[in-house]
């Protein structure tokens, strides 16, 4: 299975208080989030200068080429990412031509640094109109919008129905039939989506997870995750634990 197409647009839902954020692989975050076309999240990813990054490498010895080394592996990667989460391969790479132009001609480190989240977010929020390409009207794509924002709350058609004002049972025929799935399956498969991706990237146990996405109860969460993957949460987590994140081919 593709290990991209696992990932979902939000890979971390915004915590509820009594939970803090757990320990995940800063980078991988990184990426997978601009390849999830999570916009909101990747501006606050980007909020360091490049320069202060921890564990920037010496790529040259003039501070100037160094960070022009590093942007054009952080374009290539981000432009990798995107092509693995669905960006057409000519979109990417021109793109990824385009930026790396833009920093050989910089002058300076702050010229870089500046340039390097204007690039991040390029990609981020073309990812995230490639998801709805397919969505013929602007109160479906309101909808998506707004379950892929909430789902560390309960969501209803009816809320969904107040939020983009259409009486509730239109509402659900219409989703049907531009999504293909019925409001409450879609939510549910994008919650496990989600479960996945926080099993995969950080230290959540089972029990929290399915509080933070507001499932009813443990119970109920595990019997979806199985449904919807074949295994429980515990062993999709050992089961993804034991295989490379990358193939020697996507690098």
């Amino acid at each position: 299975m593709d290990y991209q197409k696992e990932l979902f647009y939000k890979n971390f839902v915004q915590r509820e208080n009594e939970f803090s954020r757990a320990p995940i692989n800063p980078e991988i975050e990184f990426y997978t989030t601009i390849g999830a076309g999570n916009v909101e999240r990747v501006k606050e990813l980007c909020k360091d200068v490049l320069t202060d990054k921890p564990g920037l490498g010496r790529l040259s010895e003039n501070p100037l080429q160094n960070l022009k080394y590093h942007f054009v592996i952080t374009t290539a990667l981000v432009a990798r990412y995107c092509i693995q989460s669905g960006m057409d391969l000519s979109s990417a790479y021109s793109l990824s031509d385009f930026y790396i132009q833009k920093a050989d001609k910089c002058k300076s480190t702050e010229d870089i640094s500046a340039l390097h989240p204007i690039m991040c977010i390029d990609y981020a929020k073309r990812m995230r109109s490639l998801r709805k390409h397919a969505i013929c009207s602007k109160q479906i794509a309101q909808c998506i919008d707004y379950i892929y924002d909430n789902l560390h709350a309960k969501i209803t058609v009816e809320e969904l129905a107040k939020l983009v004002d259409l009486n509730p049972n239109y509402l659900s025929r219409l989703f049907k039939k531009e999504v293909g799935a019925t409001i409450s399956s879609y939510i549910r498969t994008q919650k496990i989506e989600t479960a996945k991706n926080m099993l995969r990237f950080s230290d959540y146990k089972p029990a929290q997870i399915s509080a933070i996405l507001a499932f009813p109860s443990q119970s109920y969460f595990t019997e979806i995750f199985r449904k919807h993957t074949g295994l429980t949460p515990t062993d999709y987590k050992k089961q993804v634990l034991n295989r490379p994140l990358l193939s020697s081919e996507e690098i």
